[in-house]
């Protein structure tokens, strides 16, 4: 951490107050370490003397850093810990003037789930609300972790009775029997992004019971043919790698009760011969379907390493200079 230079260039110099200590060495972090984080974040300088705090930077960053701070203190004081992922979050809501995601939170057994970013609460607020939502967006942008993360919620509150989850098998072309093994040793290594979901919300033993029991089922698209899903929590992974025709086999397996969430990347699909997408037919055909919500998450909602962010910025670059 560093002190408040003079004549930094248009300093906007701004002092918090805290009253209690006990929080305070929190939110500060072992050796302010995460004050640390917020002066890279926020672009700003921090000086802490006692309970009080300067802030200088420019009179836009600043604001950014003091209204973060605020809301990290007024988390401890609400009983919550803070994390890394917690002051990142916290600077970019300020920084793109909204509140905090804490309002918009998950309650699982293992953790409590919240949004990390303005887009992932409008998600969250969509999975609530909706009993069909397709969310779009590059990977790390919390797509399938947050739909997961609902769906355990719904279930432990007795609101479904089962969550389905399930994607496409296309690295191995839905051709399961040309695999060595038997079928749970076939499919599992195209199922393991959701196990290792689950297993972030729920402790191993009640996976592994809830499965054998049927509350929660994880299974490869082609085995979702013919059924009708009642009172159920479905989740489509990966979906931009359907067909149209499995697309529409699976929206319409919808029973009563039930909520679907699709989830997918329009730009990552890994269908053969240039196939026609069945997500990006299916944002085509019912964009002005009553009661289907489509989310859209961009790469200011990666909240992976910050590296990531930055990839998938440099291939979107050069996709658009590619199509221009």
């Amino acid at each position: 951490m560093s002190d408040p230079v003079a004549g930094t260039r248009a300093a906007d110099v701004r002092r918090m107050t805290f009253d209690n200590n006990a929080l305070l060495a929190v939110l500060y972090g072992n050796h302010d370490r995460n004050l640390v984080r917020i002066e890279q974040l926020a672009n700003v300088q921090l000086a802490a003397r006692g309970n009080q705090l300067a802030i200088s930077g420019t009179p836009d960053d600043a604001a950014v850093a003091q209204k973060a701070i605020s809301g990290l203190y007024e988390r401890l004081k609400r009983g919550l810990s803070i994390e890394g992922a917690d002051i990142d979050a916290a600077v970019r809501f300020a920084r793109n003037g909204a509140e905090g995601g804490d309002a918009e939170s998950i309650r699982t057994r293992k953790r409590t789930v919240q949004a990390r970013t303005p887009g992932q609460r409008g998600y969250l607020t969509a999975l609530r609300e909706r009993d069909m939502v397709f969310a779009l967006g590059p990977a790390g942008s919390g797509k399938t972790y947050l739909a997961v993360a609902m769906g355990v919620m719904l279930l432990l509150a007795g609101k479904v009775e089962r969550i389905v989850l399930s994607r496409p098998a296309v690295e191995a072309g839905e051709r399961l029997g040309f695999l060595p093994g038997d079928m749970k040793e076939k499919i599992d290594p195209y199922l393991r992004p959701l196990y290792d979901a689950l297993h972030d919300m729920i402790p191993a033993e009640q996976i592994a019971h809830r499965m054998e029991s049927g509350e929660i089922e994880i299974a490869p698209l082609a085995f979702m043919r013919g059924r009708t899903l009642a009172h159920c929590y479905v989740i489509l992974d990966e979906a931009q790698n359907t067909t149209p025709m499995q697309m529409r086999m699976f929206l319409t397996r919808l029973g009563e009760g039930s909520r679907m969430v699709i989830t997918g990347d329009p730009s990552q699909t890994d269908l053969p011969n240039n196939q026609k997408s069945g997500l990006n037919d299916a944002v085509e055909t019912l964009s002005d379907v009553e009661g289907v919500r489509f989310v859209r998450l961009t790469s200011q909602d990666v909240v992976r390493h910050d590296l990531v962010t930055r990839i998938v910025n440099a291939y979107d670059a050069r996709d658009q200079k590619a199509k221009a």
